[in-house]
């Protein structure tokens, strides 16, 4: 007698010996049958598939669940005019005067047309201080009431980024950029803690939960939170403490650049001293080699095509990230590096084939997230390093980069853009992910995207060289994921012994994949972690809140 049987359908395993059957039974927590429904052993529970799609469950390999949506916040997803984030930031003004500080998410770059946006843009709104995140969180916006109260006059006046100084005037623009590099640090999060209510301890643990939440009811049985500070650890023990952690999170610690030994060995005693737990695992570290392209300060080998003369800039002075990546292989860590440019990428792969050498370590499975502009000398030495490329479908889609992004890079790079199936095809581990709360969490939008490589309404598609087929993306979400954090005997797969975490979709998807924009009407039925259903799709009092209506601006985070 097992625990549950599903049976009727389609179970796709990504298990070479068997890849497909009609029925999955779990005890205990474990896979304990897969073959024939006929064949099946009896069960306290069976649920008929009928001819639904069973997969393992989905692993996001970065998916920043603390960054979420604030309910005191206003989205400015879909704004793309002035005038429309003026009206909604007015809207948060008038309903709610309790609050001191307005604060408002996902700003486009080009909301004001030909340049970046400045304080003046906001006046007149309220004489209370407004702060505005960009859709990827490296860059923040702020009114002048804000940055008299943030003491900003100088490109170093705060420590959670560079405030932006008029090269006429002197005087701040109200721009801030390198955010989200900063604002993790000890010294940027304390003074965000200190200054910005949005960045409390309870506001960040409120947009915890509700990520968490998203997860299950999307089909997501392992998380990677890719950037958790040392200080924020607890949030995480707390979630765990409290029953949360519907899913399994895998934290990777943010290094920041500056950081110097003694912090290494702090991080080393933090994971070496957490709590071994089957939910919750610390251990991956998240570096940066460079920044983002949007805001031309991603590391590019070559000049932006409409900036002569400027290449951006790597996230720290050359040298220094292979020395850090070295110390931190040596000291047993797996990296979770961020690199856009194509600068930035190859020097991440440097710092990782430097690292192996000089310690004469293997298998370390350093990461390179995002990926976004890869040089073709470089595209085989993902395989060859044993690197995983942690991608993002959803980044390449034309009604997202089109424009500032494809315009920064210039048509004659756009070959190098997020190249999944090149890569794939080399031999390199492709692990997907969403990149939430930048992008849409439901793995099904980023199925779409790696199909398509459109926009969601499907009208326009770009690079399309670089497609996907279903089950290829569907592995990069499962088998590919499992592997990238060392985990693929147990995660990833469906074969006796393994943990029972699965999915059962709403059809079989494979019938969808002649016609992709079908997938974006599915959803994840029943999600299961350990054997035990944590999402059931019938059952209303499990729905996740639901962020903002509109939550598809997206580009790398971190």
């Amino acid at each position: 007698m097992i625990d549950l049987l599903l049976t009727g359908g389609l179970v796709r395993t990504f298990d070479d010996a068997q890849p497909t059957a009609e029925a999955v039974g779990t005890t205990g927590g474990r896979i304990t049958y897969v073959g024939p429904g006929e064949d099946a052993p009896s069960a306290r529970r069976t649920i008929d598939l009928e001819g639904r799609l069973v997969t393992p469950g989905i692993i996001d390999s970065h998916n920043h669940l603390l960054l979420g949506f604030d309910a005191d916040a206003v989205s400015l997803e879909g704004a793309e005019t002035l005038a429309e984030v003026r009206r909604r930031i007015r809207t948060l003004v008038d309903a709610r005067p309790d609050l001191d500080w307005i604060c408002a998410e996902n700003a486009v770059y080009s909301v004001v047309a030909g340049r970046r946006p400045r304080a003046s843009d906001l006046a007149g709104l309220t004489d209370r201080p407004v702060f505005v995140t960009t859709y990827d969180q490296h860059s923040v916006w702020l009114n002048d009431v804000a940055v008299r109260a943030l003491g900003i006059r100088r490109a170093d006046s705060i420590a959670w980024g560079n405030p932006e100084i008029d090269a006429v005037t002197g005087e701040p623009t109200g721009w801030v950029t390198d955010f989200y590099t900063s604002a993790m640090t000890t010294a940027g999060l304390a003074a965000l803690q200190r200054d910005i209510p949005m960045y409390s301890p309870e506001r960040r643990y409120r947009k915890l939960l509700t990520s968490l939440r998203m997860a299950r009811a999307t089909g997501i049985t392992t998380v990677v939170e890719p950037q958790v500070p040392l200080a924020e650890m607890d949030l995480l023990f707390r979630a765990r403490d409290e029953g949360e952690l519907s899913s399994r999170v895998i934290a990777a610690l943010f290094h920041p650049m500056d950081a110097d030994a003694s912090f290494r060995a702090d991080l080393r005693e933090a994971v070496d001293s957490a709590p071994v737990d089957a939910r919750l695992r610390f251990g991956p570290v998240k570096l940066y080699a460079d920044d983002v392209i949007e805001p031309h300060t991603a590391w590019m080998l070559d000049d932006y095509a409409n900036r002569p003369g400027h290449r951006g800039h790597p996230s720290a002075p050359l040298g220094e990230l292979t020395r850090i990546v070295t110390e931190l292989d040596r000291l047993g860590f797996q990296t979770h590096t961020h690199a856009t440019g194509d600068g930035g990428i190859r020097i991440a792969l440097d710092a990782i084939e430097h690292a192996a050498r000089t310690n004469g370590t293997s298998d370390r499975r350093h990461g390179i997230v995002h990926v976004e502009c890869l040089h073709p000398d470089d595209l085989p030495r993902f395989a060859a390093l044993g690197v995983t490329a942690a991608m993002q479908p959803r980044h390449c889609s034309p009604d997202l980069v089109g424009g500032t992004w494809m315009d920064n890079v210039g048509e004659q790079r756009w070959s190098r853009a997020w190249r999944f199936r090149s890569l794939t095809e080399s031999g390199a581990h492709v692990a997907l992910s969403s990149d939430w709360q930048v992008g849409e969490m439901d793995p099904l939008v980023g199925l779409y995207s790696a199909l398509t490589r459109a926009g969601l309404d499907g009208r326009s598609s770009w690079t399309g060289a670089e497609r996907l087929g279903l089950d290829a993306a569907l592995r990069g979400y499962t088998t590919e994921g499992a592997w990238a954090w060392h985990a693929e005997d147990s995660l990833g797969v469906v074969r006796v012994g393994a943990r029972a975490d699965l999915v059962t979709w709403s059809s079989n998807l494979y019938e969808l994949e002649p016609d992709p924009s079908r997938l974006l009407g599915e959803r994840a039925d029943l999600t299961i972690v350990a054997g035990e259903i944590v999402y059931d799709a019938t059952d209303a009092a499990a729905l996740p809140e639901a962020p903002p209506a509109g939550t598809h601006h997206c580009s790398a985070v971190a």
